[in-house]
């Protein structure tokens, strides 16, 4: 029996990548033949990386997974995984908020373009993290060292020193 090649995607914006996506990725790089990180922007995001320092970011932390390629996208997503001829879209759940939004993301994925989506439960200790909390504490100040890759954090922490002060609310007129 011919084995039939399996093509994911993982899209997501990744800004900035954590942990809990690097989890996601290896174990999806183990599910199927090829796995594309699909990197895209959320329209309803303001963005602190750019795509081509995101897609950078993340093609040096799967450069040993040899399954796994990293690509930018500017169309729907399902569009974008037809392109590459995917029939599967990998996705992480956190918590039952996840579970209810990507539910209804999965079906209406499979209605309009027939592709299949597969779970994959985060490990326990990123079923926390997101990257909005992760840019939000880092823009505040707070250490966020523990929820992304060591090299992002340098990123980060160079892009936050670039980046113009956070207004405090005790700042604004009244």
């Amino acid at each position: 029996m011919e084995h039939k090649r399996i093509t994911a995607i993982f899209p997501g914006s990744f800004d900035p990548i954590t942990n809990g996506h690097l989890d996601v990725i290896r174990r999806g790089s183990n599910l199927f033949d090829h796995l594309i990180i699909a990197v895209g922007q959320n329209p309803g995001k303001e963005e602190l990386f750019s795509k081509a320092e995101r897609v950078e970011m993340i093609r040096q932390l799967v450069s040993d997974m040899p399954r796994v390629t990293v690509e930018s996208y500017d169309t729907l997503t399902v569009e974008f995984a037809a392109r590459k001829g995917a029939k599967v879209m990998l996705r992480g759940l956190r918590n039952l908020t996840d579970v209810e939004y990507e539910f209804q993301l999965a079906m209406t994925n499979r209605n309009i373009a027939g592709i299949e989506t597969v779970f994959v439960m985060t490990s326990e200790e990123y079923g926390y993290v997101n990257s909005t909390m992760v840019r939000q504490l880092a823009l505040l100040g707070g250490d966020v060292s523990k929820l992304i890759p060591a090299s992002v954090y340098q990123q980060l922490r160079k892009k936050i020193a670039q980046a113009p002060p956070v207004a405090n609310q005790n700042d604004v007129p009244e």
